[in-house]
């Protein structure tokens, strides 16, 4: 009954959209309608004369006019392309389980099948309307993105001139969490929503918005000359006009569609999908901890991991250990995962991943020198450790530019080295100038404290102050703005940031991305750094460049916090409050405490390269 009263009223709110349009049409024919009674009084003889003459020629003339300018706008809307989410195809051969599966859903919620499944580097799922003409590319290869490396998606290729269903968008997180019965219940309403889908006047009305949206980016686009700029100007007031007088009624449609979905797929797995939403969430909090600890680091250092998926199982096991709210998750590993339903899904991972890294950090869409793929196991090595010493070096130059000597080490006599000494002497207030800068006792009782049960950031320090170093500062500032100048000079002259390859290889195959190449990346992960962060960064890869050499530490992952220090086998956690210490307050005594008992030598010069 409930899903039934949803699509009752998406139909209504569809037929409102369509009237807006009926509207647009009687407008554009109503100079015209009357230019052709006009015309036949004066052939019947009903009326005659000058100024019947006139009013007909001018009536005749606007008629023209309007219809030519109806005929731009009509053509603009009908050959503008909708904006298509970049996705990774998967095709039938490729993955038959999981067709098998989601046509099965659709049999026991009776709606259609979908007409493809694609995959996403999200945790989401929806359907996808793909029935505009300019998206149907019978002949075009389908390629994933790793195609610069020869490897293709299986079975990816042609696909039919214009699909009859929406796509499925599944998130891929979802396949490499999730159990084969919990990806279905999630689906389950997903794929519901085929059935109002396939109403013709919903169906009608979806394609007159994504029309209109479409027309409206297209003419929005920059480098036009006058004239186009101008047409194309007229062209866009139009269609924003009428996209405003449709989008109420498009926003209940849409409403009205999920709730008939949701209504619908109740008696379908519904037990299940209660479980299953938990593991939702879960999967959320896993991807987005990997991507911003894990994978960030290695895009900065122009290498991609091709295993993000399996990643972020390994991200929630680790979190099922130590989170006592996850326990009994681990346990759900026994099972059959949903990546079981693909036939290569190491292939499939590899192109979400690389597509992950395109849209979350503007990476080039093909594999090269500067943007290489690395696996899990060699990621302490080619990431953690060449980051620490590409920031420790980086340091270097910034002491060396400001001329600080290094006062740590007695055979220097003063001459710049890489030690951490140098780093600790720059930033070490006398305790009269710590006194001085120490803040008021009224503002100290303000500050906002850590709640006790956060989990530690590893050797990774980040503040929730968004505050510059001030003047107060005294050596600290000069270094923060030097590292905030020197980075940006580098990340300007990355070829990796920089590169914008063909949209038809970036990671959509036969999908065709149809998405603005120079908004890239389209979600950024992290707001740039400020110079404090920079410099507690710098500070901390010095510190643990320190401990591998000179203490037999070594370079660690872990799943939740990234980058960590490894001392004897041990996950160093308690770092970050020492170099907090030394940046914040100048004074060095936690840090160097630590380093005396961890058997680490500051005046010992470190390896940058």
């Amino acid at each position: 009954m409930g899903a039934e009263v949803g699509a009752q009223s998406a139909r209504s709110r569809a037929l409102a959209v369509l009237r807006v349009r009926s509207r647009a049409l009687a407008v554009a024919l109503l100079p015209a309608a009357v230019a052709v009674v006009l015309l036949a009084a004066e052939v019947t003889g009903h009326v005659g004369g000058a100024h019947w003459d006139t009013a007909r020629w001018i009536v005749t003339a606007v008629a023209v006019v309007v219809l030519l300018a109806a005929g731009a706008i009509a053509l603009v809307v009908a050959r503008s392309r909708p904006a298509v989410s970049p996705t990774v195809p998967i095709s039938e051969r490729s993955a038959p389980d999981l067709y098998r599966m989601v046509r099965d859903l659709a049999d026991r919620l009776d709606v259609p099948a979908p007409s493809a499944i694609a995959l996403t580097p999200d945790c989401d799922s929806w359907l996808e309307d793909r029935t505009h003409p300019a998206q149907a590319a019978p002949d075009a290869p389908s390629t994933s993105p790793a195609a610069g490396r020869g490897i293709r998606v299986p079975g990816a290729g042609a696909r039919p001139a214009t699909p009859v269903a929406p796509v499925l968008v599944i998130g891929s997180p979802f396949l490499w969490w999730m159990r084969v019965g919990e990806l279905r219940a999630v689906l389950a309403p997903v794929v519901a929503g085929t059935g109002p889908s396939a109403h013709p006047d919903i169906a009608a009305a979806r394609r007159f918005v994504r029309g209109l949206d479409a027309a409206v980016a297209v003419t929005s686009a920059p480098g036009r000359g006058p004239l186009s700029r101008t047409v194309l100007g007229g062209v866009g007031w139009v269609a924003r006009l009428l996209l405003r007088s449709c989008r109420g009624h498009a926003a209940e449609m849409e409403r009205g569609v999920a709730a008939a979905a949701a209504e619908r797929a109740q008696a379908v797995d519904y037990g299940v999908r209660i479980v299953a939403q938990e593991q939702v969430g879960l999967a959320y909090a896993g991807w987005d901890r990997l991507l911003t600890r894990v994978a960030l680091p290695a895009w900065r250092m122009g290498r991609w991991p091709s295993r993000l998926d399996a990643g972020v199982v390994a991200a929630l096991t680790e979190l099922s250990r130590r989170d006592r709210l996850a326990e009994g998750f681990a346990s759900r590993l026994g099972e059959r995962p949903a990546c079981d339903l693909l036939e290569e899904p190491g292939v499939v991972d590899e192109a979400t991943s690389l597509l992950a890294a395109r849209l979350f950090h503007g990476g080039p869409a093909e594999p090269g020198p500067d943007w290489a793929p690395i696996d899990w196991q060699a990621y302490p090595e080619e990431v953690v450790d060449r980051k620490w010493r590409a920031d420790a070096a980086r340091l270097h130059r910034v002491l060396d530019t400001l001329g600080v000597r290094d006062t740590g080490r007695p055979e220097s006599r003063g001459t710049p080295g890489p030690t951490l000494a140098r780093v600790m002497d720059h930033l070490t207030l006398d305790p009269a100038e710590r006194d001085a800068s120490a803040e008021s006792p009224e503002l100290a009782a303000n500050r906002p404290e850590l709640p006790s049960g956060m989990p530690s950031e590893s050797t990774a320090v980040n503040y929730d102050d968004p505050e510059e170093p001030s003047d107060s500062d005294g050596h600290g500032a000069a270094l923060a703005g030097g590292l905030s100048a020197e980075l940006a000079r580098e990340e300007a002259s990355s070829p990796a940031a920089r590169t914008v390859a063909d949209p038809v290889r970036a990671g959509q195959g036969a999908d065709e991305v149809l998405w603005d190449e120079g908004m890239l990346p389209l979600f950024p992960l992290q707001p740039p750094r400020t110079g404090r962060e920079l410099l507690a960064d710098h500070v901390t890869a010095m510190v643990c460049c320190a401990a591998v050499d000179t203490a037999g530490a070594a370079p660690g992952l872990d799943w939740l916090d990234g980058p960590s220090l490894l001392v004897d086998g041990e996950r160093a956690a308690d770092l970050s409050a020492r170099v907090r210490s030394l940046v914040e307050d100048g004074d060095p005594e936690p840090l160097r405490t630590w380093l005396t008992r961890i058997g680490a030598r500051p005046e010992k010069p470190v390896r940058l390269v």
